[in-house]
């Protein structure tokens, strides 16, 4: 498979890319992207290791397999979460993951962690998840953080149930998948608006003084 064969899937994840390095998103060359290029064979483009995301280069995908393993002869390596972008592309119809580390998806991961999960209710933005009614409630597990990823993509695997879908990793980052880039995006956008809305009512309660 040519360059040319998923030149338009990589110019959408490169565009991505730019967005988010624009909102700080990437800080010390964290986070990764994946975007689907086949189904059958699975094969899709991920993020190369420890590159600087605010940059735009040629080596800022590489093409691999089911297993996260170039296609193509290469020295660059995949990001190290390569094997949960796999383990969505699997065992759903996404089209596009994204994996970033933010302050505030660190700090709900660390605050919530205990419970296993971060409820959200009366919230509009649980809409880009489709929750439309008014007693809808959103969900976001908390995973732990296991050191040894393919141990982490087996704790993370049984929460890819659809399409769409996002998981907090506990001091970590969160993973966001939807059937395309734009969804992806989008709903990783919710989901940062939500952590730090959670985050700003929890200080306010804090420092509220009685009238």
């Amino acid at each position: 498979m040519s360059r040319n064969d998923y030149s338009t899937q990589w110019d959408e994840l490169a565009q991505v890319k730019k967005e988010l390095a624009d909102r700080d998103w990437f800080m010390g060359t964290s986070g990764n992207l994946a975007i689907r290029v086949s189904a059958s064979p699975t094969a899709f483009l991920v993020t190369a290791s420890g590159k600087d995301k605010r940059k735009q280069t040629d080596e800022d995908f590489l093409l691999v397999d089911e297993r996260g393993e170039p296609l193509k002869d290469t020295t660059l390596r995949p990001s190290a979460e390569t094997l949960l972008h796999s383990k969505i592309f699997q065992s759903s119809q996404a089209g596009c993951s994204l994996h970033v580390h933010t302050v505030p998806n660190n700090v709900v991961s660390e605050l919530y962690g205990d419970r296993g999960e971060i409820t959200f209710k009366d919230q509009e933005l649980i809409k880009a998840f489709d929750k439309w009614q008014e007693d809808d409630t959103l969900t976001i597990p908390i995973i732990h953080n296991h050191a040894h990823i393919p141990r982490l993509a087996e704790e993370f695997s049984p929460h890819v149930t659809g399409d769409k879908g996002a998981v907090l990793i506990r001091n970590h980052g969160i993973t966001v998948w939807g059937r395309n880039a734009f969804e992806a995006k989008k709903l990783l956008e919710a989901c940062e608006f939500l952590f730090q809305y959670q985050l700003s009512l929890l200080t306010l309660k804090n420092i509220k003084q009685p009238i």
